[in-house]
């Protein structure tokens, strides 16, 4: 009955959630689940936070949309707080990961193109994500989600992610732009070296290329920055971002230096609800959350309870093979297949994501308790127990 209304291109498990808050789920039962999925990165403040309620009953009863065709004074205060934190020079807003690859995908055209005629190559990663639409899955390194849907964008090149000398050998004059996440989360959640992105940038420098980093899960505090790529004292031309701008509100956005920005002229690119003000608005309160209500200060002391936690149950259990990953953007590599400990963790009222066939993603919201940290290990350890 669940499956008769939609086109099936998701796989579900067979629980209904109808409230949430916090860090916590409430089934059409009534049954409490300790939420570290949070909308795959997407609820940093958790389920029904106050402010962003607030935000969302205040800006809805004054303006939601208005096109594009005019300005509006919460969407350019969000575009300016963005600009000022990432210390880039533009804004595009649209409304998730994958249209915002997108648009960077035209821009790094565009801005080739104004070099050469030639200058089309984007150099992207093997094991990369970067959204399910023809352009972004053309620069997605995963064949399983490629093989059914090609041919795809032409001009594109697959480098190995942390292997500096795979990119050397693909560039030259003709690359435009190279893509990469600063930490691969749909993949093993394997985090980047900063030999790998200094290195990248020194090359994109050398040959009039763009630097791109995809933020869109690691953004928005989940790495422990604001952003994953200022762990390597790297300044990138692009950023793409979604997934917790919003809290769980649907916003998606570009942060382009000038160099990338100034090649862009009305009409080359267009998002009719991109940039509306009840998107805005949440993403304003989301940073104010984050930054001067100090959520962000605390994150990687709640990572460092976790990883600890983590590495303690490493240690009694050789069915985890390697604890990685930044701030709330975790994964625990196992030995095998993580689907049937994710499914017995779902039994225990724990909620967890896989990332590629081993690996298991923690991603708690933003704002979750030492108590409920302590809370969902517990449940994980018994679950580990029947594996042992």
């Amino acid at each position: 009955m669940k499956n008769d209304y939609l086109i099936p291109f998701y796989s579900k498990y067979d629980l209904t959630f109808n409230y949430g808050q916090g860090s916590w789920l409430y089934d059409d039962n009534g049954n409490a689940y300790l939420d570290f999925i949070s909308g795959i990165a997407v609820n940093a403040l958790g389920h029904c936070h106050p402010s962003l309620v607030e935000t969302i009953q205040k800006q809805s009863n004054t303006l939601m949309n208005i096109s594009n065709y005019f300005w509006n004074d919460t969407v350019l205060n969000l575009a300016k707080r963005l600009c000022e934190l990432t210390d880039l020079s533009k804004v595009f807003f649209c409304n998730s990961g994958t249209e915002a690859n997108e648009a960077i995908i035209k821009i790094a055209r565009k801005y080739g193109s104004n070099i050469s005629p030639n200058k089309k190559k984007i150099i992207y990663m093997k094991n990369s994500f970067h959204g399910r639409t023809l352009g972004s899955l053309s620069i997605t390194g995963q064949e399983k989600y490629q093989k059914k849907f090609r041919p795809l964008l032409e001009d594109v090149q697959e480098a190995i992610f942390n292997d500096l000398k795979s990119v050397e050998a693909l560039m030259d004059d003709s690359v435009s732009a190279v893509i990469l996440e600063p930490i691969q989360g749909e993949c093993g959640v394997i985090s980047a070296t900063k030999e790998f992105i200094t290195g990248i940038r020194k090359l994109c420098d050398h040959y009039n290329a763009l630097l791109i980093l995809d933020e869109v899960q690691s953004g928005m505090g989940r790495s422990g920055h604001l952003f994953a790529y200022q762990y390597f004292n790297v300044k990138p031309d692009l950023i793409s971002i979604a997934k917790g701008l919003g809290g769980g509100f649907p916003i998606g956005a570009v942060v382009a230096s000038d160099k990338a920005a100034n090649c862009i002229e009305p009409g080359d690119h267009g998002s009719t609800f991109g940039g509306n003000p009840l998107a805005c608005a949440c993403g304003l309160t989301i940073l104010e959350e984050l930054i001067d209500n100090h959520i962000l200060a605390q994150v990687n002391k709640k990572s460092n309870q976790l990883v600890a936690k983590l590495k303690e149950l490493q240690e009694s259990y050789p069915l985890i093979q390697e604890v990685r990953g930044k701030g709330l953007l975790l994964g625990v590599h196992m030995k095998h297949s993580s689907k049937e400990i994710i499914k017995k963790c779902m039994e225990q009222k724990l909620l967890l994501a896989g990332s590629s066939n081993e690996t298991i993603r923690i991603l708690p919201p933003l704002t979750v308790s030492e108590e409920e940290i302590n809370l969902a290990m517990n449940r994980f350890e018994t679950v580990l127990k029947q594996f042992k």
